[in-house]
């Protein structure tokens, strides 16, 4: 729903105003409030193994409710499953434990006036499901949530072998979520620059391109979940999928972990000939002032040379360099109030950063980024019970990509030559603050938690961006096609997004629960306002409370490609052809960059006034699960996601000498359907077990502004078509599982197996032959297995490296040593076409880890 610009942004001034001053006026109410008690309430929650022996856990939400009726209290417990609140007052209390697979415990203890108290307590596992907690006979189907959420705990992705121990190693586990040949992902048919990543509850991507480029090193993650129908009206700025990170509270005891710490070296011909890559990983927590400050560092390093096969060696590798550090503190103000703060900064160089067996070291880009994110968030808790959050983050990145030479780009049938085109540098940052007020819990015919807020976004950027010459060559050498770039001028653009939101989690019974929402989102570069219902329902039928079912739909609003806002900026293409003889075809055309406005009957008018709108996205959901047996359950789901108003870039090329101009539209549409099958099997408190099969249907427009120019601008822009998507893969089987061993021995394998990525056909001039994406890649097929070796016990290897427990292990990634292609030769005029290159091949490493 579209209304004036006048009536949306007083509304969202006066909001951020009134939830900004609200903690001052709340904490000035409850100041001449009773002094508080001094007795403490603390404990251990621990959880029974195989042999009996009890081991902590960590994250368990333990809530304190008072009889007196004082406000309740929460707090989670660290690594060691420890909890304490101080400052009690004598009397009863409620102490109640929850996390995701175990069994909710509640007992009441009682609190003397003349000491503290030490209760322990341990949970009891439930059946196990990725978004529903299914519990034991008898029990009721958790229906707090009329969410559903795929999550992947950083116990998992690190047992799990994969290619590289990052977050975005993990995200393909999720159903629906694929990467392609680029290495970039998606989720739910789009790409990765339409999707949403929050860390901590903060907007944590790229405020330029959308991509996932602010990395978490994964040692400092508590749990990674995946959210293809994010209901919630609190979530906003994207059309795509959303990911969420939760990283580890600080640990109230010293505890640290060493992992990755041994290079793996490189032979060649019976001959070392250096490292191929070294990846060590350092993670320390503990109390910086006790029960006040506790405080965490996570640091990866990253050195890779990473070979790419159909190229000779040594010019065959991608060189990565670069860091990670992740500096958190958790402070206890008071028991009522928490602040949790923590900052992000890396780096990262790329050379030759998209080789591939068609495109040599000397025709790639070089690709380089640093910055830093650095957020707080401020949980005060009232006398009412509610609680008032305040989120802070401020993101900056500065990116650039460069060649390898000033030498023209060749072009030609059987892949590139000379030096890649583009130069660009930009400077960016994203500014975020979002107060949230929680109420208390309102009865009404059932329980509604009722949450409301402001998100105020900021974003800005600038930069450059230059191009040298493209030259088209036909298969016999001669020039067929020039392209050159006039000037362009120096790139900049900001927006200002205001949101407003209220949601309503109503539990109407222990089988009913309800998820009411709307977001209203008003943006300076975009939608002058903007209205985003949302509903999601969850019903657990019959007396066995071993079904749920799930309904929902939601609107959702993308934030404005900042690309978009300058684009009539960019460097003009002139284009020029060329007959057999080397000589011009006639005079050269200009493409004018302008932007389009949309007509009658699929027609543009080129204007200079910039489209002030965003993608929107419809999506619509129902999933069943039903636990077929104890600790068995099956989930059966159907998606559909609709997107418009997408950013899109038409070229429309007159008769020669005459006006063509490259036009840039919000009229880009997409549509994915997604049909999936999940089984999870809990077998054994040690072992773990999940299959999805996915069958899917991605179309949309192929020219959208992010796959035009993220990561690197495309030299030769085909005209746009709707079609088959580049993501769209119909068929794919994930599974993947954790079995524990005779001997502490555990193996973790991964399958893989999917329909091949699609291609189009293209001639001679690089324009698509016939319709696109019709061709695919064969079947992929990847087996990963890892197998370790846990030893427990203080460990000192070397003098300053050592733990109670150590992993020895070793992986092989494609264990089958399957081709997987990802290149073809598809120009029709190459002697080659039609034959596959750049095969994948079997790789093994060794694991070798310390913790406490």
């Amino acid at each position: 729903m579209n209304c004036k610009r006048r009536s949306s942004w007083p509304v969202s001034v006066l909001a951020v105003t009134f939830l900004l001053i609200t903690p001052a006026l709340c904490r000035a109410q409850n100041a001449p409030d009773a002094k508080p008690g001094t007795q403490t309430l603390q404990g251990t929650v621990t959880r029974s193994d195989e042999s009996g022996q009890p081991s902590p856990v960590q994250g368990v939400q333990v809530k304190l409710t008072p009889e007196s009726g004082a406000p309740v209290l929460t707090t989670i417990t660290d690594v060691k499953g420890h909890y304490a609140f101080a400052g009690l007052a004598a009397g009863s209390y409620a102490v109640e434990g929850t996390l995701d697979g175990f069994l909710p415990y509640k007992e009441v203890v009682k609190l003397a006036a003349d000491g503290s108290v030490v209760h322990d307590f341990t949970m009891k596992l439930s059946a196990v499901t990725l978004s529903v907690d299914v519990q034991a006979q008898g029990e009721t189907i958790s229906t707090e949530n009329a969410n559903t959420t795929t999550t992947v705990t950083a116990k998992q992705a690190t047992d799990l072998p994969r290619a590289e121990q990052k977050f975005k190693e993990a995200l393909p586990l999720v159903p629906g979520v694929v990467r392609a040949s680029d290495g970039t992902l998606n989720m739910k048919g789009t790409a990765e620059s339409q999707g949403m990543l929050l860390v901590d509850s903060g907007e944590t991507v790229d405020p330029v391109t959308g991509s996932f480029s602010i990395p978490v090193p994964l040692d400092a993650i508590n749990s990674l979940s995946v959210s293809k129908t994010p209901y919630g009206a609190e979530y906003g700025g994207f059309s795509g999928g959303l990911a969420v990170i939760q990283t580890k509270a600080p640990s109230d005891t010293w505890t640290h972990s060493v992992e990755d710490l041994f290079p793996l070296l490189r032979g060649r011909s019976g001959h070392l000939v250096g490292l191929q890559y070294w990846k060590p990983r350092f993670y320390v927590s503990g109390p910086l002032i006790k029960k006040k400050l506790n405080f965490t560092e996570a640091l990866d390093y990253d050195f890779d040379r990473e070979p790419v096969r159909g190229l000779a060696w040594p010019i065959n590798e991608t060189k990565t360099n670069g860091f990670d550090s992740f500096s958190s503190i958790q402070a206890t103000l008071s028991p009522r109030n928490i602040l949790n703060a923590n900052l992000i900064v890396f780096s990262r160089h790329q050379r030759f950063a998209d080789i591939s067996s068609l495109v040599p070291q000397t025709a790639s880009s070089n690709d380089g980024q640093r910055g830093f994110s650095i957020g707080a968030t401020d949980a005060v808790q009232f006398k009412s019970g509610a609680t008032l959050s305040t989120l802070f983050r401020f993101n900056g990145i500065q990116s650039n990509g460069n060649p390898q030479g000033p030498l023209d780009m060749l072009l030609t049938p059987d892949g590139r030559a000379g030096d890649f085109f583009n130069t660009f540098a930009r400077t960016a940052g994203q500014l975020q603050v979002q107060p949230t007020l929680q109420l208390a819990t309102k009865s009404w015919h059932g329980h509604h938690d009722i949450k409301f807020g402001v998100d105020f976004t900021h974003r800005f950027y600038s930069g450059t961006s230059a191009s040298h010459p493209v030259q088209i060559l036909r298969e016999d050498g001669t020039l067929a096609e020039r392209i050159d770039f006039l000037p362009g001028a120096a790139l900049h653009s900001r927006d200002t997004e205001v949101s407003e939101f209220v949601e309503d989690n109503w539990t109407i019974s222990d089988h009913v629960t309800m998820d009411l929402g709307a977001r209203l989102v008003s943006q300076s570069a975009g939608r002058a306002a903007a209205f985003g219902p949302r509903a999601g329902f969850a019903f657990s039928p019959g007396h066995d409370h071993k079904t749920l079912i799930h309904i929902g739909t939601g609107v959702f609003y993308d934030r404005v490609p900042l690309l978009t806002t300058d684009f009539t900026d960019n460097p003009t293409r002139v284009v020029t052809l060329f007959d057999q003889n080397g000589l011009p075809v006639g005079p050269p055309s200009i493409l004018t960059n302008v932007y389009l406005q949309s007509g009658s009957a699929g027609a543009f008018t080129p204007t200079v006034n910039r489209p002030k709108s965003t993608a929107r996205n419809i999506t619509s959901s129902v999933e069943v699960d039903r636990e077929l047996r104890r600790n068995f359950v099956l989930r059966l789901s159907f998606l559909s996601s609709q997107i418009s108003n997408l950013a899109v870039v038409i070229p429309f090329a007159g008769p020669l000498g005459t006006s063509s101009f490259l036009g840039l539209a919000k009229t880009g549409v997409s549509h994915y359907y997604e049909f999936e099958a999940t089984v999870n099997y809990k077998l054994s408190e040690r072992d773990i077990f999940s299959a999805s099969y996915i069958h899917s249907y991605a179309r949309g427009d192929l020219n959208v502004l992010s796959d035009i120019y993220v990561p690197f601008e495309q030299a030769v822009i085909r005209p746009n078509i709707g079609g088959i998507l580049p993501s769209s893969i119909p068929d794919r089987l994930v599974a993947w599982g954790i079995f524990a061993l005779p001997w502490k021995l555990a193996i973790a394998p991964i399958v893989d197996f999917h329909t091949g990525l699609p291609y189009s056909t293209i001639d001679g001039s690089q324009n698509y032959v016939g319709v696109p994406n019709v061709q695919r890649f064969p079947s992929f097929f990847s087996l990963d297995v890892k197998f370790y070796r846990e030893i427990t016990g203080r460990l000192n290897i070397l003098r300053h490296v050592g733990g109670r427990t150590a992993r020895i292990g070793v992986f092989s990634l494609n264990l089958t040593n399957h081709s997987n292609p990802l290149d073809v030769f598809n120009n029709n005029t190459s002697p080659q076409f039609g034959r596959l290159s750049g095969f994948q091949h079997r790789v093994i490493g060794m694991v070798i880890e310390f913790k406490d």
